[in-house]
């Protein structure tokens, strides 16, 4: 563990290496990822409806965490399709398994914000 804290170091210190990965995380995927920027795009002109609107507070709340959720998957989805790519560019099972499970660990995300913002939105 001291090892580590050597790298990362500790408390103040640590928060800010942490707080500039994910910044530089963050950037990359703007940078990279079409449909990271498509969704972030969506969600900056859809969340001024909760926010604004006459909804309840829990209503509000899971307006808004199913849309940072499905940019914190996309997110994941994005890492995972990089370190892929980084081991070979060959086709794989494994390699086209991995990617197509991030995939679909979007499209599922998606229809949670769809069913999410329908029962909201109808009732």
């Amino acid at each position: 563990m001291a090892d580590l804290d050597k790298w990362n170091g500790t408390g103040l210190v640590r928060l800010n290496k942490a707080l500039f990965c994910s910044l530089k995380g963050l950037s990359a995927a703007w940078v990279h990822e079409s449909a990271f920027r498509q969704e972030l795009v969506v969600l900056a002109l859809l969340m001024p409806i909760p926010i604004f609107g006459n909804y309840l507070p829990i209503e509000k709340a899971m307006m808004g965490a199913s849309l940072i959720l499905l940019l914190v998957v996309e997110l994941i989805n994005s890492a995972i399709e990089a370190v892929v790519d980084r081991v070979g560019t060959q086709w794989h099972t494994l390699s086209g398994r991995a990617k197509d499970l991030g995939s679909a660990s979007v499209f599922m995300t998606f229809l949670l914000v769809v069913w999410v913002w329908f029962n909201i939105l109808m009732k």
